[in-house]
């Protein structure tokens, strides 16, 4: 079983930071892809930010230039460092690894999700 368990969340006022952390656990054999994802109530989950093992990133237009996504591969750990928080990063929080538990058995997971909401 693979496990992710996040952390890091909270109330915020605007303008201030958060760091987001998400620890991949249990029967991993290689990490490909980690990401965040973000749910508003009434809206779509959305993707946030994700990265390679690699290192290559990706952002949503909406975060570029304030969130910054980085990961640990030796600790299976990533992390979303959040600045100028507005109003409308408020969300629910979803780690997301693309990972293989074995040479051929390849799956998706989640975590439980982190709430954060910033206070305008």
């Amino acid at each position: 079983q693979v496990q992710l368990v996040e952390s890091g969340g909270g109330l915020v006022q605007a303008g201030g930071s958060l760091r987001l952390s998400c620890a991949a656990s249990g029967r991993i054999f290689r990490v490909l892809v980690m990401g965040w994802y973000r749910q508003a109530p009434g809206k779509q989950r959305e993707l946030v930010a994700n990265i390679t093992s690699g290192g290559s990133t990706n952002y949503a237009d909406s975060v570029k230039g304030r969130f910054t996504i980085s990961r640990d591969n030796a600790k299976n750990t990533v992390y979303l460092q959040m600045n100028s928080l507005k109003f409308e990063d408020t969300a629910v929080y979803y780690c997301n690894a693309d990972l293989f538990t074995g040479w051929t058995t390849h799956g998706d997971y989640w975590g439980q999700g982190t709430q954060v909401t910033v206070s305008s």
